[in-house]
């Protein structure tokens, strides 16, 4: 019988983890119920802080950036929503396969399933937070149309981002514990870069600084449906690029380390 390639085995195991779809949602729904043990609120602390967060920010912004309140409120909203949920995956891919140390060495199990668990993670807490969504619909001129469904599939895109994402950080972390700080920092950084509580029209002549910027095609085509827009043709086929050239980029990566990813850890 002809061995398996390394390439096939990369493929088999992202097969294996999609399969075992329960295992990677138990997984990722413990993951959050042990971070807020013996929390009343549990994950809608996070929830609380970013509506505190709007509601102060919000109005402050809106005043010196000489925006109307309600539209700005509207608009920040969603933005930060959005980011937070791609913060907060980034920060956590790193650990994708060091906090998964026990069940890599104890037991025998797709290595895509810990990406899988990290994303669907993430996902349930964005989920929480789009609560907030409901009175900044109800609070400010921020209206539900016929575009607003679209964000669906924009969150759909992301999470295909995610796969890739978390693959790659997740590898490159395992083998270079400095990378993890190294994003951090850059995420930071890209903040202040991402048109979060600043809109592309302010930047005038200069609107390439945000059609350069992947991150911003990321929130775009999730946040313009949820403003009652359209994002760009731009911007779809720029997530869509980001995806497919990731994907491939990721699973050669994947195909070439994966075998060793258990002893780095």
């Amino acid at each position: 019988m002809k061995a398996m390639s390394q390439s096939e085995k990369a493929l088999a195991d992202l097969r294996e983890g999609l399969v075992q779809h329960r295992v990677w949602m138990m997984l990722g729904w413990q993951d959050i119920k042990q971070r807020y043990r013996r929390s009343v609120l549990g994950p809608f602390w996070l929830t609380i802080s970013t509506a505190v967060l709007i509601s102060a920010m919000g109005p402050l912004y809106g005043k010196l950036l000489g925006q109307p309140t309600g539209d700005y409120v509207s608009y920040i909203a969603p933005s930060l929503i959005v980011w937070y949920f791609i913060n907060s995956f980034m920060t956590d891919a790193g650990g994708v396969f060091i906090s998964a140390e026990g069940h890599l060495k104890l037991t025998r199990m797709p290595l895509s399933l810990f990406v899988y668990r990290v994303v669907w993670r993430n996902f349930l807490i964005f989920m929480h937070n789009l609560v907030i969504i409901i009175p900044v619909y109800l609070l400010t001129p921020m209206k539900v149309d016929l575009y607003t469904p679209l964000f669906l599939f924009g969150v759909l895109l992301l999470l295909l981002n995610f796969v890739w994402i978390g693959l790659m950080l997740g590898v490159v972390c395992a083998r270079f514990r400095d990378v993890p700080q190294i994003v951090a920092s850059l995420l930071m950084v890209a903040f202040f870069m991402t048109p979060i509580f600043w809109k592309t029209e302010m930047l005038g002549d200069r609107t390439w600084i945000a059609d350069y910027n992947p991150l911003y095609h990321l929130v775009e085509v999730v946040r313009t449906p949820l403003l009652g827009g359209m994002p760009s043709l731009y911007s779809w086929l720029f997530v869509t690029g980001l995806l497919i050239i990731g994907m491939i980029t990721a699973f050669v990566l994947f195909a070439r380390f994966r075998a060793r990813i258990a002893y780095w850890v």
